[in-house]
């Protein structure tokens, strides 16, 4: 019942990481991952992702329309990350810590950041299934993997898991 709730209540990854860290997090797409590196992109981003410093951000214009603004935040190199990948129905959620490695800039969304995976890059791309993804500073794995039993849930964390 409760896991049905938290199912359908806004979104739940964003909601869920934000409160466990008290950081902003980054709603992104992500691009295929290889050789442990995937690139997280979104026409938006919050500049104060470690929750006080804002990080240098250019302004473009949307990427798919070539229209308006959207910020291009240059995350900060080195910085440990927490990254969740729920599937389309919220149920079982991938999660892996990272680290931040590059502010590429490929056609694609304007604010990008290319994340080191720490674990196993091949069980996360066998068991990514959503497109949208959550990125936090720092590592809540273990505080996410508690919230989501108490919701009934499963958190597949491939950081426990050494690369095959």
């Amino acid at each position: 019942m409760l896991a049905t709730r938290f199912k359908c209540a806004g979104d739940p990854r964003g909601i869920l990481l934000h409160y466990l860290s008290g950081l902003p997090v980054f709603l992104n797409d992500p691009t295929f991952p290889h050789d442990n590196l995937v690139t997280l992109a979104h026409c938006t981003a919050p500049r104060k992702m470690d929750g006080k410093r804002a990080e240098r951000t250019k302004i473009y214009t949307h990427f798919e329309s070539d229209y308006g603004a959207a910020p291009k935040v240059e995350m900060k190199l080195g910085q440990i990350c927490t990254n969740l990948v729920p599937d389309f129905n919220c149920q079982k959620w991938v999660g892996f810590e990272g680290k931040i490695v590059g502010n590429p800039f490929l056609d694609i969304c304007r604010s990008q950041v290319d994340v080191r995976v720490h674990g196993d890059c091949a069980a996360l791309l066998q068991e990514m299934k959503g497109f949208h993804w959550m990125m936090s500073y720092g590592n809540y794995l273990r505080e996410t993997g508690y919230a989501l039993n108490k919701l009934g849930l499963e958190l597949n964390n491939v950081s426990e898991r050494k690369p095959v």
